[in-house]
């Protein structure tokens, strides 16, 4: 079992490319990754890392050995995968990547953590495209098609980012009849944090032209703000149609443009390719494609007798 455990500080410091953040993923300190690795150098006879002050990287008869720890740690997987499904409820934790909208998916995360108590969920959100498998990821959602054959895949749905404001916005500001009446609007834009960039307005082609023209009233690098300071009616945003759902059911917000808007993509779950599906991935997976995407198809539905034109 000690050399099980100095297998799997081995192939967390490889997968990490960091002693300190395999330590962290483990529970331990950086030196104590390090030494483990050491010790397991001087006993293979051979050197499993090339180190500098700033980072490692594998040699390579390391990475042919992690090759090897992979196919070790995946049979002891599956060893474990066949006798958890003699039990009843799917247990364990599920490290689960999400892109930073995801936070607005919280009322579905929390329906599953009360369906199933003995689960717990890791979540990581962020706006960059992780590597599912390199970062020890049970399973990622996107706003996009798969496309890596070592991975998995189930669609979720269809999401639609849609132009809002609050009704009083509306009143005493007016309801903008074509793309060209936005650049007289209080707009509020998302950035992506990650790339500086400014999210594109969802306006057909032939309106595209008028993007670079409009206000620029406020700018957020998350939803939340967004939504609030179009709820207070500050202005015109645009933000896609499950992180508003309840506003929309409830007339807090209402659409405009529609006909002049085209923007819709994919929501799916990912997950890396094996032999074997986890109970507590295989809840997880039919849990949100039961549960997230049915909610907002609904609520967008709703969202269309409100709407404003």
């Amino acid at each position: 079992m000690d050399s099980l455990g100095s297998l799997n500080a081995f192939v967390q410091a490889a997968e990490a490319r960091s002693f300190t953040v395999a330590g962290r993923q483990l529970g331990v300190s950086s030196s104590a990754i390090g030494k483990a690795v050491a010790r397991m150098e001087e006993r293979l006879g051979v050197r499993l890392f090339h180190r500098s002050t700033r980072s490692i990287t594998l040699t390579a008869e390391g990475a042919l050995f992690l090759e090897r720890c992979r196919r070790i740690f995946s049979e002891i997987e599956a060893a474990e995968l066949e006798l958890s499904r003699t039990q009843d409820a799917p247990r364990g934790t599920l490290r689960v990547g999400l892109p930073l909208a995801g936070i607005l998916m919280m009322p579905t995360l929390v329906a599953f953590m009360r369906a199933y108590p003995e689960i717990t969920l890791d979540l990581d959100f962020s706006d960059r495209v992780v590597d599912v498998i390199e970062e020890g990821f049970d399973a990622v959602v996107r706003f996009a098609d798969a496309g890596d054959s070592r991975l998995k895949s189930r669609a979720l749905g269809t999401y639609r980012r849609r132009l809002v404001a609050a009704p009083a916005y509306l009143a005493a500001k007016g309801v903008p009849l074509t793309p060209d009446d936005l650049k007289a609007h209080a707009c509020l834009h998302h950035k992506f944090p990650t790339s500086g960039k400014f999210e594109r307005w969802p306006l057909r082609a032939e309106h595209a032209g008028i993007e670079s023209e409009l206000p620029r009233t406020a700018v957020a690098s998350t939803l939340e703000p967004i939504i609030f300071m179009a709820e207070q009616g500050m202005g015109i945003a645009y933000l896609p149609d499950f992180a508003i759902g309840r506003q929309l059911r409830e007339g807090v917000l209402v659409t405009v443009l529609d006909d002049c808007t085209a923007r819709s993509g994919p929501l799916r779950i990912l997950w890396p390719s094996s032999r074997y599906l986890a109970p507590k991935l295989r809840v997880f997976v039919d849990f949100l494609a039961a549960n997230l995407v049915p909610a907002v198809e609904g609520e967008s539905d709703r969202a269309t007798e409100l709407s404003i034109r």
